[in-house]
């Protein structure tokens, strides 16, 4: 996933962020972080759906001052980095299975 965002914000709920897919369907994700990996930035989100139970990390590519664009990360030990320093930092906060 990458390309639009679109952030509708609501009092005492998490942003949304609408992005569209591969197939040019657009899925709607809650936002949940940034995380900060050896100078780069990862953000965190997970699909706006109830039955939802696995976030998706993409790496966050400044195109200008105003942009930016959403990629998909191939790495999976990259991946599990990012979830663990995720993960460490809402201990406590989020239950993790």
């Amino acid at each position: 996933m990458a390309d639009e965002m679109r952030m509708d914000e609501t009092e005492n709920e998490a942003p949304l962020i609408t992005l569209e897919d591969e197939e040019g369907n657009e899925v709607e994700f809650e936002f949940l972080d940034i995380v900060e990996y050896e100078g780069e930035e990862y953000i965190v989100l997970i699909e706006n759906d109830e039955d939802a139970d696995e976030v998706v990390i993409l790496k966050i590519n400044p195109v200008d001052d105003d942009t930016e664009e959403y990629v998909s990360i191939e790495d999976e030990d990259l991946l599990d980095t990012l979830f663990g320093l995720f993960k460490k930092k809402y201990e406590g906060d989020i239950k993790f299975e």
